[in-house]
């Protein structure tokens, strides 16, 4: 017979894997299947892209926007577009 051996595991392991894996939402594309979203993004609607910029100007990663990889490229291609046509600033002025 053969006796299965419980490992111990730290309070403090279970702590940083529950913060790793636990709680965290669920990250979905927004434009996946959704073809109002989708239709929404170009680069004239400056409104629109402005919400995927941080307040210095930068474009946000798809880890914090939650698109998937395919969207994160069109949508960074569109506020690129809108950049060069002089819709967005590169950067902020306030700092």
């Amino acid at each position: 017979m053969t006796k299965k051996i419980k490992l111990k595991i730290s309070a403090r392991l279970v702590k940083k894997r529950s913060r790793r894996y636990g709680f965290a939402a669920s990250r979905h594309c927004r434009f996946c299947g959704n073809a109002e979203q989708l239709g929404l993004m170009d680069f004239k609607n400056v409104p629109f892209l402005r919400g995927f910029l941080t307040e210095r100007g930068k474009i946000l990663p798809a880890r914090i926007s939650g698109n998937c990889c395919l969207h994160q490229r069109a949508l960074s291609q569109m506020i690129k577009r809108s950049r060069i046509m002089a819709l967005l600033p590169y950067t902020s002025a306030a700092f």
